[in-house]
């Protein structure tokens, strides 16, 4: 973890060099590995993915996968309690430019599952939850307005944008009223 550490200690972040730590780790390393970036380190990648490789609905839910098929990114984020959490995503049946997911976290039962519709939007993915899906994955908890609940203060009125990092790891940034916050994530694909 400390090589990885090191990346982040230059004046400006060589994203080749993580990129290839990354995809270089095993999954469990780089799952440990994006769990260990604290949020200076967080919002440092985010600015400076700005111009990384595209983000397509195909990296976060392959191709070969088939609707309604769930894939599960592992989650860091940069608030001071509950910080990780999985956002799951699956490609809606008919509509191959938009994904359905939610948030698995341990707060849910007091937040709600925060579900959202992911599609392109430029460069980056946008996670909208003000997008309630109509579908879902048969095993995922019941859709709820992102209004209810404590959901209101957590998911309602905001869209996360996800840049690349490398092969498996994504960047984001909540924006919350269209207004950019300084709330960032990493995210980590599992591969079945």
């Amino acid at each position: 973890m400390s090589d990885l550490l090191a990346l982040f200690r230059s004046s400006s972040l060589d994203l080749a060099a993580i990129a290839r730590w990354f995809d270089d780790a095993s999954q469990e390393a780089r799952v440990a590995g994006m769990r260990s970036l604290g949020k200076s380190q967080q919002r440092a990648l985010f600015h400076a993915t700005a111009n990384a490789e595209a983000l397509t609905i195909d990296y976060m839910v392959p191709a070969r996968l088939g609707d309604l098929t769930e894939v599960i990114h592992e989650g860091k984020n940069s608030l001071p309690l509950f910080t990780q959490f999985q956002k799951r995503f699956a490609r809606l049946p008919g509509r191959p430019d938009t994904l359905v997911g939610y948030n698995h976290q341990t707060m849910s039962a007091f937040t709600g599952p925060g579900y959202y519709e992911a599609r392109v939007d430029g460069r980056q993915i946008a996670v909208d939850y003000t997008k309630l899906p109509s579908q879902k994955v048969a095993s995922w908890p019941p859709i709820i307005p992102n209004s209810a609940r404590l959901g209101r203060f957590v998911y309602a009125d905001m869209i996360d944008y996800l840049r690349r990092v490398s092969a498996h790891v994504t960047i984001g940034r909540a924006v919350r009223h269209g207004k950019e916050t300084e709330n960032y994530f990493l995210l980590c694909r599992q591969d079945s």
